[in-house]
């Protein structure tokens, strides 16, 4: 494919894992604008051992339903029961954020509808709705030890006896001084992949790299950081960061052109 005008971006790094399906929209937008995109996520979760775990004197069957946010929750929670020998009754029931989270649930467990519940649209305000319907049970939720608390915030709210569980951590996933950092472009998801580069590369000098982001938070943290945001999603007129991207180099093609 040949391009008849030169792009100043030229490698691109997603600070994502690789997209699983061949589909993925970043492909396409590598060979439209002929970009070399590496995907590198720059924090990994880990779990806590059933040492650090104990810490906390939690006992899982002290209670009788847990609240899942993400399928990383999920798969955390059991695998930390498993190490710590934990039969989890038949009577535990679930409350997932989406449909989704508890569809992967029977990669667990049985699936039995009158144990599983999840709100409809993946908002919290939603699945608080559901947890309030069963106001008796004693919840306990897996969580990072960096998450978000508007959720709890809303189940304070409705005075929901539950209990939070710091199950897995968000830690940096550190450069080794083998691999080269070249970029033209650097696209961002959470505050914590703006932590962990500083954390990688203290003396970071933005000068011409274009530093890319989704939602508000990260933007945030960019800014808080004292660099320069050039592009931003979602917009009205990008609502993926793969539109917010396509847009950007779609604009310099043609200003290179002009």
């Amino acid at each position: 494919m040949t391009h008849s005008c030169v792009l100043n971006i030229k490698k691109l790094l997603v600070s994502q894992p690789k997209p699983a399906s061949e589909k993925s929209p970043y492909f396409d937008i590598a060979e439209k604008y002929g970009v070399e995109i590496d995907f590198r996520p720059f924090i990994k979760v880990e779990p806590l051992t059933s040492k650090e775990f104990r810490q906390q004197r939690i006992s899982i069957l002290d209670y009788t339903a847990v609240i899942f946010t993400a399928r990383t929750a999920i798969d955390h929670f059991f695998h930390l029961c498993e190490e710590l020998r934990v039969t989890i009754p038949e009577t535990m029931k679930y409350f997932c954020m989406t449909e989704a989270i508890a569809v992967y649930l029977q990669k667990y467990i049985v699936y039995r509808k009158r144990k599983i519940f999840y709100g409809q649209t993946g908002k919290p305000e939603d699945l608080v709705t559901v947890i309030g319907k069963h106001s008796k049970e004693k919840y306990l939720a897996p969580v990072s030890d960096v998450h978000k608390d508007d959720l709890f915030a809303m189940l304070d709210a409705k005075r929901i006896n539950y209990t939070k569980a710091v199950m897995f951590r968000t830690v940096s996933n550190d450069f080794t001084k083998e691999e080269s950092f070249d970029y033209d472009m650097l696209v961002f998801f959470s505050p914590a992949g703006i932590t962990s580069l500083l954390k990688n590369f203290p003396d970071f000098k933005q000068d011409d790299i274009r530093i890319g982001c989704f939602g508000p938070t990260t933007a945030k943290a960019v800014k808080e950081a004292g660099l320069r945001l050039d592009v931003e999603a979602p917009t009205p007129e990008a609502p993926s960061m793969t539109a917010a991207l396509e847009l950007y180099l779609k604009r310099q093609q043609e200003a290179d052109k002009a």
